[in-house]
């Protein structure tokens, strides 16, 4: 069925301040039926973001800004930013090319996914009460397209050493660029891998991912957002289980005695159940919301190591 057509934005919106411009971008984009789910949920934020980058604005002084006068230039530019998001339908961390993970500024770009896991909270509180962050000594992050988690796994492990893992040569130069603006280069280690292919026999305290998890099906129906994204970070076949199955096969091989795998599964959840029925997973709760994501222990993918391997 065609998209209606796209009301057009006047060329200079009548508002003299930032919280003005900001409230005009939110009900131009409310109007537009858009899809929310790259880092913000509602139109009143990703105005906010927006505005606040075609301004130069910093997140940080929201509180000063919102008062500051714009200019007939800041506004233009503004508008712009509002209208290719409703015109394109592309996230608006596009857009910017930043966005933010558990606290941190990461670039980010078409050849990567926008940075929105739940993950972002294990890495916040040092996966507790899973593991004992003083003890964590190697990180593998599989599938880590911007670099996000592993760059959040860094900071919250300051003795790690963290493994940043993907398919996507293209991804890997994103993570690169973010690796090297946060400084961790000496630390953080970005490695072309398919799940285990390219990190030999190492083994780690915790192995996290979250990797492509959406059916066909599912792929199928996603708003025109999510189409924006690379399909390679979204795609896992008929159940959406095919690279969950080989990081579980794998993981026994790569786990630390007293180690911790975890992965974001999403709305597969109910496919991993009934695929491992007789696995213990544990599924993880988040207070900003999200879900979807399993931890276990070493010892249980140890003792399911046989039925993983059959079952890939």
């Amino acid at each position: 069925m065609p998209r209606p057509p796209v009301p057009r934005a006047p060329p200079h919106p009548d508002v003299a301040t930032v919280a003005e411009l900001i409230a005009w971008a939110a009900r131009r984009l409310s109007r537009a039926r858009l899809h929310y789910g790259h880092g913000t949920d509602n139109p009143r934020d990703e105005a906010g973001a927006l505005v606040f980058h075609a301004l130069g604005l910093a997140h940080d002084d929201a509180a000063r800004a919102y008062a500051l006068p714009v200019d007939a230039a800041a506004i233009a530019r503004a508008a712009d930013l509002v209208d290719r998001r409703i015109r394109e339908r592309v996230p608006s961390a596009y857009l910017t090319g930043r966005t933010w993970f558990a606290g941190h500024e990461i670039e980010v770009t078409p050849d990567v996914l926008v940075p929105r896991s739940p993950i972002a909270e294990l890495c916040e509180t040092g996966f507790a009460p899973w593991t004992d962050a003083a003890r964590v000594r190697r990180v593998l992050d599989i599938g880590t397209g911007s670099g996000c988690i592993a760059i959040a796994c860094a900071y919250a492990f300051p003795a790690a050493q963290v493994d940043a893992t993907d398919i996507s040569p293209a991804a890997l130069e994103v993570a690169k660029r973010n690796i090297g603006a946060h400084g961790l280069q000496g630390r953080v280690s970005p490695l072309l891998s398919d799940v285990y292919s390219g990190v030999g026999d190492r083994r780690y305290d915790i192995i996290v991912s979250n990797p492509p998890y959406v059916p066909e099906a599912e792929m199928r129906a996603l708003p025109s957002e999510y189409h924006r994204e690379p399909r390679i970070g979204l795609a896992a076949g008929e159940r959406g289980l095919d690279v969950v199955r080989r990081i579980l096969a794998g993981a026994d091989e790569h786990l630390e005695p007293g180690g911790l795998l975890v992965v974001e599964v999403g709305d597969s959840q109910a496919a991993v159940q009934e695929s491992w029925p007789r696995v213990p997973f544990t599924w993880l709760e988040f207070e900003r919301g999200g879900g979807g994501v399993f931890a276990l222990a070493a010892a249980d993918v140890h003792r399911c190591r046989r039925y993983f391997r059959r079952e890939s």
